[in-house]
């Protein structure tokens, strides 16, 4: 069962990915694949952990164009093979509640949030939705005003771009 949207807090982006739902899957799910995609370049991903079940962890640390680092914690909720990813930054590993934001943290510990992926496969193409839950309605403008749209609509095309290099 997929939440429902609040267009007050959410944001939501969809995209047809030309590739069969087993590599993107792949593409979503393998650490060494999701540093070569997962932010828009010319920033890149230094390190990646993913333990691919509920409660495991999903960490990654992006890096900008002048070697600031950005790590992201979070934890997977939910799990489907092929189907479903659902991770949240207000949890760590094991469901362990994320610690308060401190000054000085960096910006992405700061804005709580929910991402649920999801995929749909209709012959070759993979329909990918992603649907970022925020608990305020200034995290969901703040988001969008990073560029979440341009950020993850890019980075959506940087994974496909790699999976017709690894088919």
């Amino acid at each position: 069962m997929n939440a429902p949207i609040d267009t007050k807090l959410d944001l939501v982006l969809k995209r047809e990915i030309k590739a069969p739902i087993d590599l993107v899957w792949r593409g979503l799910t393998d650490p060494e694949l999701v540093k070569q995609w997962f932010c828009p370049k010319p920033w890149g991903v230094s390190e990646c952990r993913i333990d691919l079940r509920p409660g495991g962890e999903f960490y990654t640390v992006m890096v900008d164009t002048d070697g600031n680092e950005y790590p992201g914690t979070s934890c997977f909720v939910e799990v489907e093979k092929e189907k479903k990813l659902t991770w949240t930054t207000t949890m760590h590993a094991n469901y362990r509640p994320a610690p308060p934001f401190q000054k000085g943290d960096k910006e992405c510990a700061e804005m709580p949030m929910t991402a649920i992926v999801t995929l749909e496969e209709e012959g070759n193409i993979t329909h990918y939705t992603a649907h970022v839950m925020h608990n305020t309605e200034a995290y969901r403008i703040k988001h969008e005003e990073m560029g979440f749209n341009e950020g993850w609509g890019t980075a959506v095309t940087q994974l496909q771009d790699l999976l017709t290099r690894i088919e």
